[in-house]
């Protein structure tokens, strides 16, 4: 059975998306709130560095999530996220730039949270078999979202202004919310109290169970590699296209159009190719389609260089669903949380 014929998990689909969509475009008109507000580029760095600073904290959110049952734990995290961003209401004057930070570090709190939670989540909902589509749709909603999430979000800062953008994400938390609550799902117990392990053999618990797993080990050491070079990309894109192209930094917009529906296309064939070759192979095709993508950026023809952005998007799904699914597949659902979070920090923290 295709997991999109679950009702339960198309309805977890699109809470998840819509909430996406607003996060998503919240990032970015951060950023631009906090310019405006100094007139400094580093006041809009630090945002991203608030947002993304969480993640060294993901193995105690895996720890967490695997202590809790996990749909009560989103319907709690989505209600504070969602309490928390109003407080982007008090933000006038350069004196409340802090609250922008804040949010900003309470949203990349609430993401390490998130992302674990719902991973047990879709494994509790669906059998095994399905679990490939499942990630192939969250990916290619994912990069559907990215397409003009961003844009979207700017417009509306510039139309509306900051405080109504903020309101607008808060509903769609309050989506989500009211979306988990009609989920019935029959989620398996924590561990209990006297059968865990020492804290300190707990918090390591989901690296010890990848690197017992050797498809999960050796695809974590290829997926933290090539995401360390693909960090790298985020600088190399500006040279590309300024010293390459001859083209203005804006034009970032348009190529980042086209990788992320190289993306959409990448995500809607990941499924078959897993069923069909495994995760491994989707892992290993997804490495050489990026790589393929990467060495057209050396050119400095329009075209050329346009499809290796499409490339690139069209690998990344392969690589990052293959992965996923080889360790969601192979983990036990008490142990799901801190694997999921071992993977995360495996892959987001070289990137970062």
């Amino acid at each position: 059975m295709s997991a999109l014929a679950d009702s339960r998990f198309r309805r977890l689909l699109a809470g998840q998306s819509l909430s996406t969509f607003g996060d998503s475009a919240l990032y970015l008109s951060l950023g631009i709130w906090a310019k405006d507000l100094t007139g400094e580029n580093a006041a809009a760095g630090m945002v991203f560095l608030c947002l993304s600073l969480p993640v060294i904290l993901t193995p105690f959110a895996g720890h967490i999530v695997d202590r809790l049952r996990r749909r009560p734990l989103l319907i709690a995290v989505n209600i504070v996220a969602g309490l928390g961003v109003l407080a982007l209401l008090r933000v006038h004057t350069v004196a409340d730039l802090w609250i922008i930070y804040a949010v900003a570090l309470g949203y990349g709190l609430s993401f390490i949270l998130l992302r674990p939670a719902q991973v047990g989540l879709v494994k509790q909902i669906l059998s095994g078999e399905d679990l490939a589509g499942a990630n192939a749709a969250i990916r290619t909603v994912g990069e559907g979202i990215r397409l003009f999430s961003p844009l979207a979000g700017a417009a509306l800062y510039t139309t509306v202004g900051g405080h109504m953008l903020a309101i607008l994400d808060a509903l769609t938390f309050a989506v989500a919310v009211v979306i988990l609550l009609t989920l019935r799902v029959e989620e398996s117990a924590p561990t209990p109290p006297q059968e865990r392990e020492p804290f300190r053999r707990e918090i390591m618990a989901g690296f010890r169970q990848i690197a017992s797993t050797p498809l999960v080990a050796f695809t974590t050491v290829a997926v933290a590699a090539s995401f360390a070079v693909v960090g790298l990309l985020d600088t190399v894109d500006f040279a590309v296209i300024e010293e390459g192209l001859g083209r203005p930094a804006s034009f970032f917009g348009v190529l980042m159009s086209i990788q992320g529906a190289g993306g959409i296309c990448g995500g809607l064939v990941v499924a078959a190719m897993i069923r069909r070759y495994g995760e491994a192979r989707s892992v290993g095709a997804g490495l050489l389609t990026v790589a393929l993508g990467t060495a057209l950026l050396t050119t400095s023809n329009l075209p050329v260089v346009i499809a290796g952005f499409a490339l690139i998007g069209c690998g990344v799904p392969w690589l990052v669903v293959g992965y996923t699914t080889a360790w969601q597949r192979s983990t036990p659902q008490q142990v799901l949380g801190r694997v999921a979070a071992a993977a995360d920090l495996a892959t987001i923290g070289p990137q970062t």
